[in-house]
Formats: structure tokens, C-alpha cells, sequence
């Protein structure tokens, strides 16, 4: 019997909740796991209680799995009509973030319906969870922004930019489970869910938090799923083929520079000697630069 060819690298390989695709994967499935878990995780972020939440559809239905035709961000709405916008933003990129951020609650509060004149249009969350590290000067693993003035004047709140860092809450890691804040162990979940390492700990975790439980019982459920296997897959190798491009264009760019400081040092009088030196290229390129 031929064997079955799957992406999944072991029977009880999990995917990674770091992956945007994955963790929308885990919190946007439609059973009462992935709805309890996702709940869970946004009430402990904003501390307060969720009751009743509706996911929001916000991306094309689409047959191959890239980043550019898909969004893996997970939108809800209170039953009070305020809106969540939640993502892992697994790496940090050339453009700002932080910017980014504020564009994307504006757009999200810009949706809400206006009840009468009086401008009581409910409040809007971006909360984004990290896997780097944006301001590395603040110690805090969450960080909430509002609209306030010089004096530390709040406006009317209803503009939430929120991030969970996930890097700085990792050394928490063997931190005994009873002295952890549900936020706390919510991060260390998001980031070794998937690893056989820390398994045990991780499996005592989930076993002192009803979401953590949920969220594991979804993530179980779609490690299962070959789609969320090819997504997680497709979404490493274009972040591959970015960081390559963004080597070799560094490497291309140091080489410049390099044959700059090279020509630089003949046009002085230089040998080839102390030009390669000052280049850091090899001597026998130095020589064919003064043919």
C-alpha cells in the first residue's frame, strides 16, 4: 500500500500559533474550542469579561494560500458594537509598525455605525501580538495607546492600539505555573505550544486555565488539517525568499562599498597591498582593479 505523502513533519506535530496563518487557524475555527479560546484570550488582554462576540468575515475566499490574497488577522464584535481587530505579527518589517497599527484601528472605528448625532460611535481595538520585540525600552510585555493629551488627558478612548509582546514574556519560561497572571501564561501558550521541549510545562499550563485548555483542544483539532499545514509551509517559504533577497542585497551593497574603498585607495597612491587591506578583498582583485 502506497504511503500517504502529508506536510505534517510527525502524527503529533502541532502548528505553530507564531505563523499568522495558524493562529488565525486556532481562533477563527468555526466550534465552540476555537470561539471559547478566542474569547478567553482577547477578554484577558482587554481585562475585562467577554460575553457575546460574532466573528466578522474580512478577507476573500481564495484556492491558493499566499499572504497577499489572504488576511489573517481575526475581526469580532461585541454584542455592545464595539470592534476587535487581533493578529500575530510574527516579524517586524521595513515599514513602521507602530504606524501601521493606528491606520488599522482608524479604519476599524471608521466601520462602526453611528448611532444618532451625537458621535456614539463604540470603541475600537487593534491588538497585535508580536513575536518581536517593538520598543525594546519598555520592559512591559503589554503596552495600551489611547489618544491623550501632554498632561496625560484621555480624549474619548475610543481609538485602542495594543501590543503583547511575545519575546519579553518568554523569559518567564519554568516560572512555577502558580505564580503567573493569566496574561502571562497566555504568552508562554503562544509561544511553545508546538514545542516538544517544554511539553510538560506547557501541558501543566493548560491544565490550570479553561482557555488555554480551549485553545489547546483547537489547536489539536487543526493540526490535523492538511490546508493549515500547506498555508503554515507556503507562508515559511516566502519569508525565506525574503530574507534572502534582503542578504544578498546586503551583500551586494557591502561589495560596492567595498570596491569604492578599493579604487579609493590606488587613486591615493596606495599599493595593492594596503588597498586590499583597507577593502578587505582578496589581493589578486586588487590587482586586476589596477589593469
Amino acid at each position: 500500500m502506497a504511503k500517504i505523502s502529508t506536510l505534517r513533519p510527525s502524527p503529533t506535530a502541532l502548528l505553530n500559533p507564531r505563523c499568522d496563518s495558524s493562529f488565525k487557524a486556532i481562533f477563527a475555527a468555526d466550534t465552540p474550542e476555537s470561539n471559547a479560546a478566542l474569547k478567553d484570550l482577547i477578554s484577558t488582554i482587554l481585562n475585562r469579561e467577554v460575553k457575546e462576540m460574532a466573528l466578522l468575515p474580512n478577507e476573500p475566499v481564495v484556492e491558493i494560500f499566499t499572504e497577499s490574497q489572504m488576511s489573517f488577522d481575526v475581526s469580532v464584535k461585541f454584542n455592545d458594537g464595539e470592534k476587535v481587530d487581533l493578529e500575530m505579527q510574527a516579524r517586524n518589517q521595513a515599514y513602521d509598525y507602530s504606524s501601521r497599527a493606528e491606520i488599522q484601528v482608524a479604519r476599524l472605528l471608521s466601520t462602526s455605525n453611528i448611532k444618532g448625532d451625537n458621535w456614539t460611535t463604540p470603541a475600537a481595538y487593534q491588538i497585535s501580538v508580536l513575536n518581536f520585540s517593538l520598543d525594546k525600552s519598555d520592559k512591559s510585555c503589554l503596552s495600551w495607546y489611547t489618544m491623550k493629551d501632554e498632561m496625560g488627558k484621555s480624549l474619548s478612548n475610543r481609538l485602542n492600539v495594543i501590543f503583547f509582546d511575545l519575546v519579553k514574556n518568554r523569559k518567564l519560561i519554568n516560572t512555577p505555573v502558580g505564580k503567573l497572571s493569566k496574561l502571562e501564561k497566555w504568552g508562554l501558550f503562544l509561544s511553545y505550544a508546538d514545542s516538544e521541549k517544554h511539553a510538560g510545562y506547557i501541558r501543566e499550563l493548560v491544565d490550570s486555565e479553561g482557555g488555554l485548555m480551549n485553545a489547546r483542544s483547537s489547536l489539536l483539532t487543526v493540526s490535523q488539517d492538511e490546508i493549515n499545514w500547506a498555508r503554515q509551509n507556503s507562508i515559511y517559504i516566502a519569508q525565506h525568499d525574503y530574507n534572502d533577497g534582503l542578504y544578498n542585497a546586503e551583500k551586494r551593497g557591502e561589495r560596492k562599498r567595498a570596491l569604492e574603498a578599493a579604487r579609493n585607495a590606488l587613486a591615493m597612491g596606495l599599493t595593492a597591498s594596503q588597498a586590499a587591506q583597507i577593502s578587505q578583498l582578496p589581493l589578486d582583485e586588487i590587482q586586476q582593479l589596477k589593469n
